[in-house]
């Protein structure tokens, strides 16, 4: 059996008892961090709570030859991996492949960061729209590329009057900052003559379910500067405020109270 079990969001105390039995159960114990990652933890935290050697798989491990399915046709077999384990559609792939070899999964899931955002801020879960990933920059020869495609969710959410859950990229080891992903933002923002998005609201949040979690609302402009501590962070543009939202934003994140009045 191949069970896909979720730490959740930030170190290994997030891991449900469920989670916690199945891996102590396992006969083989892997983990993928490039999707999400436990910044609160290392590996051998894990290993030290689980009493189980901790493989790590690289991207390729992954998404190119995931051999580890193949031994759960004999073997209990877990994959980890940081929140829950099918908000990424990688894990989608592989309990597919795994269904079409024949090999029986489970999933135990656990806190994911796209609920955990809504008791963060107040913001109201159906409200939300299309999420999106802002990559870090690419050069194109002598050429500084920017992704282009958050910007569209984000406008494509607004016109529809949802919000948008923007997480930030994760790269050889670098994460973004939530003030990058704003500079991102505002920056093709500005190159499709789009003035206004500088000065609408953003919410900032980082290291979601640590004890020193931040949560900013500002205008995005001003998010583009601030400094909100290490990894990991994600970026929310909210479309129109119910009065509840408002008020939790202004309570709960310090944003203007004159919002309270739109």
């Amino acid at each position: 059996m191949l069970t896909f079990v979720g730490l959740g969001l930030f170190d290994e105390h997030d891991i449900t008892l469920k989670g916690l039995r199945a891996v102590q159960q396992a006969d083989e114990v892997y983990a993928e961090f490039y999707t999400s990652r436990l910044c609160g933890a290392s590996i051998e935290q894990l290993e030290a709570l689980y009493g189980k050697k901790v493989h790590v798989l690289s991207r390729e491990d992954i998404e190119g030859h995931p051999t580890f399915i193949e031994r759960a046709r004999e073997l209990d077999v877990v994959l980890l991996s940081g929140g829950d384990p099918m908000v990424s559609t990688t894990h989608v792939d592989l309990r597919l492949r795994a269904h079409r070899m024949g090999i029986a999964t489970r999933i135990v899931h656990a806190p994911s960061i796209v609920s955990a955002v809504c008791g963060l801020t107040g913001l109201q879960n159906y409200r939300f729209g299309r999420s999106a990933t802002v990559p870090f920059p690419y050069e194109h020869g002598e050429r500084r590329m920017v992704y282009e495609s958050p910007y569209d969710v984000v406008r494509e959410n607004l016109e529809r009057n949802l919000h948008t859950l923007l997480y930030m990229d994760i790269q050889n080891g670098r994460f973004m900052r939530a003030s990058e992903g704003a500079a991102l933002l505002l920056e093709v923002a500005q190159r499709r003559g789009d003035e206004g998005l500088s000065s609408r609201l953003g919410v900032a949040i980082a290291r979601a379910g640590s004890e020193d979690c931040v949560v900013r609302a500002a205008p995005l402009e001003d998010i583009a500067s601030m400094e909100l501590g290490p990894p990991l962070h994600v970026l929310v543009v909210p479309a129109e405020l119910h009065f509840m939202e408002a008020e939790a934003l202004v309570e709960f994140a310090k944003a203007p109270r004159h919002i309270l009045e739109g």
